[in-house]
């Protein structure tokens, strides 16, 4: 009897932890197989190209079993801007290849630049495309990316007269969508290219040197001059596709913020709402806010999560790295209990640990259960702001 009481006791403890709430994701980060050349990592675990800047990449196991990863890249050399300038100007976006989640990744060429290459300059897509997001829905792909141009010189007396050409391509940045059956088609062009943006801006609120300002008065939304850094996920309590995105807010200094726009279809139309996400009060009047979000839903946890870079370290508490917030709806984030996802390292398998100037644009691959394995980063060791000779790279991190 003592024994039969003991096993029901058992069964009851288990599946009371079972049932309790998962208090969130915690993972570590493994070590990459790379070693260090010059100002660069190159290895297996790496993607980079001598002949150009890499930068964020997002990866798809795809429904041929391989992976897929879709990545920004353009030119680098004495004839192209540094990067703080070539990024806004030059940015393709290419496509790459493995049999391995991790490594070995093959780039297989260029599948979108930007139309003043066909030829047309007046293309919402002009002058750019950048920062895709690839995600697999209904047995198709769909490829989230940016795309700007440059709208002219302003006239004279105008809010935008003093700025040249790289600010004015950044302040028209929109999201777009293309819609494909394979990579194969999306390297050979076999693809709808979008006329329009799925996303831009409701407002244009800044007090100078501004492009096209609203008038006086308007409230700035989270859309606020542009959207860029596009995030999908679709949501199963209202078969909802939710695309999350960034805005520039000027009150009065720069910071970055976040909304959704909500959608029937994963290619749209998406109508943005009015909420502010990821935005984390640290105390009155101070909002500790973060960039590049990859949001993802957890069937097991019922919740949604998204990782983005921390840029101070307040929302974590600890130094600048990459963070991690919790939603229920995908609308009301909160910090978890460890809101730490990774610092600004790279751990090599020669047990050497690197401190990353650069650790952003996070896209992650994502398991049947809802937990990250694997972590795609634009990276750099050094302040690549003003180089102009590709010392960029994406790193595929392992994670436990």
């Amino acid at each position: 009897m003592k024994h039969f009481i003991f096993i029901i006791l058992s069964i009851f403890y288990l599946l009371s932890c079972n049932t309790k709430s998962p208090r969130s994701i915690e993972v570590e980060a493994l070590p990459v197989d790379a070693v260090k050349t010059g100002d660069i990592l190159v290895g297996p675990s790496i993607l980079n190209d001598p002949d150009k800047f890499v930068w964020g990449g997002s990866v798809v196991k795809g429904y041929d079993g391989k992976y897929h990863m879709l990545y920004s890249t353009w030119e680098c050399g004495d004839s192209v801007e540094v990067f703080k300038n070539s990024w806004v100007l030059n940015s393709k976006i290419a496509y790459a290849v493995s049999d391995f989640p991790d490594r070995n990744f093959v780039s297989k060429g260029i599948v979108l630049k930007s139309r003043i290459a066909e030829g047309d300059s007046t293309a919402w897509d002009a002058q750019m495309v950048h920062n895709p997001h690839v995600r697999m829905f209904n047995g198709k792909y769909y490829l989230y990316f940016i795309g700007s141009k440059d709208p002219g010189i302003q006239p004279p007396g105008s809010q935008g007269e003093k700025l040249g050409l790289r600010d004015r391509v950044q302040q028209n940045q929109k999201i777009g969508v293309i819609e494909f059956e394979s990579f194969d088609d999306l390297l050979s062009g076999n693809f709808q290219r979008p006329e329009e943006p799925i996303l831009q801006p409701r407002t244009r609120v800044k007090p100078d040197n501004i492009v096209n300002p609203s008038p006086a008065g308007t409230v700035q939304k989270p859309d606020n001059i542009i959207t860029v850094n596009p995030s999908v996920v679709y949501r199963p309590e209202d078969e909802k596709y939710m695309l999350y995105f960034k805005g520039n807010f000027y009150d009065p200094n720069w910071r970055g913020v976040h909304g959704v726009a909500i959608g029937d279809s994963p290619a749209g139309p998406f109508t943005a709402t009015d909420h502010f996400v990821f935005d984390i009060i640290i105390e009155e009047g101070k909002i500790a806010s973060g960039e590049d979000p990859f949001v993802w839903y957890h069937p097991i946890h019922k919740k949604f999560y998204v990782v983005l870079k921390d840029f101070s370290g307040r929302i974590t508490q600890r130094e600048p790295g990459l963070a991690i917030l919790e939603s229920k709806n995908g609308i009301d984030w909160e910090v978890p209990e460890n809101p730490f996802f990774m610092k600004k390292e790279i751990i090599l398998k020669s047990g050497e640990h690197l401190k990353a100037n650069r650790l952003e644009r996070p896209q992650l691959l994502i398991d049947e259960n809802g937990n990250p394995i694997v972590m795609y980063a634009a990276a750099a060791l050094i302040n690549v702001n003003e180089r102009n000779d590709g010392s960029s790279f994406n790193v595929h991190i392992p994670l436990k």
